[in-house]
């Protein structure tokens, strides 16, 4: 089989090294892929959301199945490009990827089916954004309302914050056309889980739990970045909350998207929040997460293909998805200065022996040096029977991966480590 996955970061490397193990698998292209992705699969330079170059290449190549792997594509139609030329494809079609790609379309769904969420208004006039955080006390979440690479999220300590906040979306254009339309909602406490899911529209099945790193620097410091690490499984989210997810927050949301006539295929990702009065979504996104992918994928025992090739056909409830009853962890390798500035091209130094464990988020291939393209740069998995061994192990690996201006954080799993003391 010749598959094309979209995308180039670590959550493709991922995909794609996990793709290969299928024996039917002759040729992976990855579009545009990466320097190190390029070691797995072959990289054309055809940007992920150059919709008509991708349907042009698939057609040339004859793809037998697509993975369409980031969010703009699949909110651009990518999938529907390609089934429309006959390609069947892993992913939503683009009015079934509006769950992730616009947050007062997700808010409003959860309302209309009593999916438990924050709570919350939408604004598209500053005036009345302004006005109505005069009523709400601090601290406050103001969200852009369409896609803002993982940046549209704002939560304020105080008012003013938030006002801020407000006036760089809607007036300034911080995020362009994304921050046009806003959400303000209350801020909800408690830990925070990520659990990706296979859906074919009728059936769903949870993958195992993740927790991700959002902040730069050690003890939860710094800036939100795209994350700098994962495990896995998260051990807040225990069996009974896994059920009551199930149950009050999983099925009801692909039921009421098949209900409104967006029927949702592909990985359906819930960011959740345990509170005090249960579980609670926080944001759905529609495809896999990055870097919880490079925790979640080396834990599936099944086959990822036939997963996925199920899903596209509807029969995911024929399948069996299994996972490995051990822990994951990936820590984050990114370039002094993420996410704000940061400088690039610096030579990559990886022993043989770690390479199977690394997923390359950001690099070039430069007359046969691999260099650094990015600021987050690789991420190092590990899977064991213990987190501590998974982490242990992930870290040494880290030490032996060299490049100037690296930096990672040293406490990835602490949190988790801590709550399974409990």
């Amino acid at each position: 089989m010749n598959i094309l996955v979209v995308g180039g970061g670590g959550r493709e490397h991922a995909i794609i090294k996990k793709l290969k193990e299928n024996p039917t698998v002759e040729t992976i292209f990855a579009l545009p892929g990466n320097g190190g992705i390029a070691r797995d699969a072959v990289c054309v330079p055809i940007g992920a959301t150059d919709v008509d170059g991708i349907v042009r290449f698939a057609k040339e190549k004859d793809i037998d199945y697509a993975v369409v792997a980031p969010d703009d594509p699949l909110v651009l139609g990518c999938v529907d490009a390609l089934e429309a030329i006959g390609v069947p494809c892993f992913g939503p079609r683009a009015n079934a990827a509006i769950i992730e790609g616009s947050k007062v379309f997700s808010k409003k769904l959860m309302k209309k089916y009593g999916i438990p969420t924050a709570a919350y208004e939408t604004f598209a006039e500053i005036d009345r954004a302004l006005a109505y955080l005069d009523t709400v006390s601090a601290p406050i979440v103001v969200k852009a309302d369409g896609l803002a690479l993982g940046k549209g999220v704002i939560i304020a300590q105080t008012r003013e914050e938030a006002k801020q906040a407000v006036t760089d979306m809607m007036r300034d254009g911080k995020f362009g056309k994304s921050g046009e339309h806003i959400v303000i909602e209350e801020f909800l406490t408690g830990p925070e889980v990520s659990v990706l899911s296979f859906t074919d529209g009728d059936a769903v099945v949870p993958m195992v739990s993740s927790m991700d790193h959002k902040r730069a620097g050690d003890n939860d410091t710094g800036l939100n970045t795209g994350g700098m690490g994962t495990v896995a499984p998260n051990p807040y989210y225990t069996e009974a909350v896994a059920q009551e997810c199930m149950e009050t927050i999983f099925l009801p949301t692909i039921r009421a998207m098949k209900a409104e006539g967006r029927t949702f295929k592909g990985c359906l990702y819930f960011g959740l929040m345990i509170t005090e009065k249960g579980p609670k979504v926080i944001e759905y996104n529609c495809r896999f997460g990055d870097p919880e992918t490079q925790v979640v994928l080396p834990l599936l025992k099944t086959d990822l293909l036939t997963i996925m090739q199920a899903v596209t056909n509807g029969t995911l409830k024929d399948v069996q998805v299994e996972f490995a009853n051990s822990h994951a962890a990936c820590v984050i390798m990114a370039s002094q200065g993420y996410p704000v500035s940061y400088k690039k091209g610096y030579e990559m130094t990886i022993p043989a022996d770690v390479w199977p464990h690394v997923y390359v988020a950001g690099a070039k291939e430069q007359e046969g040096k691999l260099l650094t393209n990015g600021g987050r740069v690789l991420g190092v998995t590990a899977v064991a029977q213990t987190l501590q061994e998974a982490l242990n192990q992930s870290y040494e690996m880290v030490g032996r991966i060299h490049f100037d201006n690296a930096f990672y954080r040293h406490d990835i799993g602490a949190r988790a480590l801590k709550a399974g003391e409990k």
